[in-house]
C-alpha cells in the first residue's frame, strides 16, 4: 500500500474509533479532544501490533477502570446547608496506584474529569514511575469562602471519600482550588476517620510529611523540559522573551525557573486580564506577586498598578511578541488564533504548563510551524513526579533534602524528554514532541495491560 493509503486507512480508523466514542459518551466534548489527540498519534502503532487490536487495548484505555460520585452536604458559616457534586475518577491501575490531584471549581464536571484523568493517565506512564491514573475534584467554589467553610467542606468531601482511597489504592493530590492548606484539612480528617498517619495524599505541609520542592516542581519542571528542547539544538533561554498566562502556582514558579535561568519574563495574567511588563520580572516583583497571588489571593491588576505596567482587561498574553510561551492557566485557554499571534510575533517554543491549554486548532498551527511544542503531559509533569517522591519519603519515613529532590525532578524531566525524543524524532531530525510524548505514554499503559491479561 502507498504511503497515500496507509495515511487513509489510519484516519479511517481514527475517525471510526472516535465515532463509535462519541456515540457511548455524548456532550462530552472536552474529553473527546483529549482522547482524539492521543489516538491520531497512537493508531499507526495499534495497527501495527496485531496484539494491541486484538486485546482493545485502545477500547479499555478510553474506559476508567471505576467512577465514584458523591453528594457533598455541609453548613456555611450562617448554618445555612450547602450541597455540592464530587466524584473521584479511577482511570487506570495498570502501572501502579491511581494517582491525580484534586480540583474545587464551579466548571467541574464528570467530562472535565475524565479528560483530565485520561490525560493523567498517559502523563504518569510518562515519568516512568509506578504510577496509575486518576483525578478528582468537586464544583465547590473556594471563591468567596471563608477559610472555615473550606475547611469545613474538605473535612465532608474526605468523610465520603476515605472509603475509595489508600496508599495501595489512589493517592489523590492538588489542583486547582486545591493547595497545601486544602491538602492538610484533607489529611487531617482522612487521619481522623482511620486513625492512620499515612501517605494517602500528596501536596502536604513539611510537617505533616510533604517533600521539599513540591509547590515548585510543576514550573520548575515546565522550565527544565524547555531547557532540555533548547539544549537539543545548541541554544539556552538567557536572553529569551517569556510570555507566561496565569499567576497561580505553576505559572509563578516556572516565571521564577525562568528568570533565573537568565529569560526576560513579561507577562502573568488571571481570569481579569494580563500584565505586560517589558522590563521583566526580577527577584523584588517575583517576591512580591507571589506574595499577591499565593498569600493575599489579591487579582494580578494590582502588580500593574504597584509596578506602574501596562494591565490589558479581558484580554490573554498571546499577542505580546515572544521566543518563549508557557500557557499555565487552563484548559484550551489557546486557540488557532492566538496560535497563529504567537508564531507571527516569531515564538520558537511552547510549553504546556495547564492541562491541555491549547486547542486541536492551536496544536496543529505549532505542528505546520514546526517550533518546538511540548504537550502538557510531558512538559508539566513534575509536579506528580514529585508527588512520587513524596510517596517514596513517606513509605520509609525519611525526608529528603532540597538538593536531593531537585536533582531527581531534574533528571525525571530529562528522562521524559529522552522518552519523546526516541518516539518522536524523524528522519531529519526534527522531535514532534506530542506524537513522542503520546506513544512513549500509550505503550508502557498498552504493555502492562498486556502483562495483566483482560480485566
Amino acid at each position: 500500500m502507498s504511503s497515500r493509503g496507509l495515511e487513509r486507512s489510519r484516519q479511517q480508523a481514527v475517525d471510526g474509533f472516535m465515532e463509535r466514542l462519541v456515540r457511548r459518551t455524548p456532550h462530552e466534548e472536552i474529553f473527546h479532544q483529549a482522547v482524539r489527540s492521543v489516538v491520531e498519534d497512537v493508531m499507526p502503532v495499534v495497527l501495527e501490533r496485531r496484539e494491541l487490536a486484538e486485546a482493545a487495548i485502545l477500547e479499555r484505555l478510553v474506559e476508567p477502570e471505576r467512577i465514584h460520585g458523591f453528594r457533598v452536604a455541609w453548613q456555611d458559616d450562617a448554618g445555612r446547608v450547602q450541597v455540592d457534586r464530587a466524584w473521584r475518577v479511577q482511570w487506570s491501575g495498570a502501572l501502579g496506584p491511581f494517582k491525580g490531584g484534586l480540583r474545587f471549581h464551579p466548571s467541574v464536571d464528570l467530562a472535565v474529569l475524565k479528560f483530565l484523568g485520561f490525560e493523567q493517565t498517559v502523563k504518569n506512564a510518562l515519568t516512568g514511575l509506578p504510577l496509575g491514573g486518576a483525578k478528582g475534584g468537586a464544583d465547590f467554589d473556594p471563591k468567596g469562602r471563608s477559610e472555615r467553610e473550606v475547611m469545613r467542606f474538605c473535612q465532608a468531601l474526605m468523610t465520603l471519600l476515605h472509603r475509595v482511597i489508600g496508599v495501595d489504592e489512589d493517592i489523590p493530590a492538588g489542583d486547582i482550588g486545591v493547595g497545601q492548606r486544602e491538602i492538610g484539612w484533607l489529611f487531617g480528617q482522612y487521619r481522623r476517620l482511620t486513625h492512620r498517619f499515612a501517605g494517602v495524599v500528596t501536596g502536604k505541609g513539611r510537617e505533616i510529611g510533604g517533600s521539599l520542592m513540591r509547590v515548585e516542581a510543576t514550573g520548575y519542571g515546565l522550565v527544565m523540559f524547555v531547557e532540555r528542547m533548547l539544549e537539543r539544538r545548541g541554544d539556552g533561554l538567557r536572553g529569551k522573551t517569556c510570555v507566561i498566562s496565569g499567576a497561580g502556582n505553576v505559572a509563578l514558579h516556572a516565571a521564577e525557573r525562568a528568570v533565573a535561568c537568565g529569560a526576560r519574563v513579561v507577562t502573568l495574567s488571571d481570569s481579569d486580564g494580563f500584565v505586560h511588563d517589558p522590563d521583566g520580572l526580577d527577584a523584588d516583583k517575583m517576591a512580591w506577586v507571589k506574595a499577591l497571588k499565593l498569600e493575599r489571593r489579591g487579582r494580578i491588576r494590582e502588580y500593574a498598578e504597584r509596578f506602574d505596567v501596562q494591565y490589558r482587561e479581558g484580554q490573554a498574553p498571546w499577542g505580546v511578541p515572544c521566543d518563549v510561551a508557557l500557557p499555565c492557566a487552563t484548559q484550551n485557554e489557546l486557540d488557532g488564533g492566538a496560535a497563529r499571534r504567537l508564531v507571527d510575533g516569531g515564538c520558537e517554543v511552547v510549553a504546556e504548563g495547564a492541562n491541555m491549554p491549547s486547542t486541536a486548532e492551536a496544536v496543529a498551527v505549532f505542528r505546520a510551524a514546526g517550533l518546538l511544542y511540548a504537550p502538557d503531559k510531558a512538559a508539566n509533569a513534575g509536579g506528580v513526579a514529585v508527588s512520587a517522591l513524596e510517596m517514596g519519603q513517606n513509605a520509609v519515613g525519611l525526608p529528603w533534602s532540597r538538593e536531593r529532590v531537585n536533582g531527581t525532578l531534574a533528571t525525571l524531566m530529562g528522562d521524559i524528554h529522552a522518552r519523546c525524543v526516541e518516539h518522536g524524532c524523524d528522519r531529519g531530525g526534527h522531535v514532534d514532541y506530542a506524537r513522542g510524548a503520546n506513544v512513549a505514554g500509550f505503550l508502557r499503559v498498552a504493555e502492562a495491560m498486556l502483562a495483566q491479561g483482560v480485566m
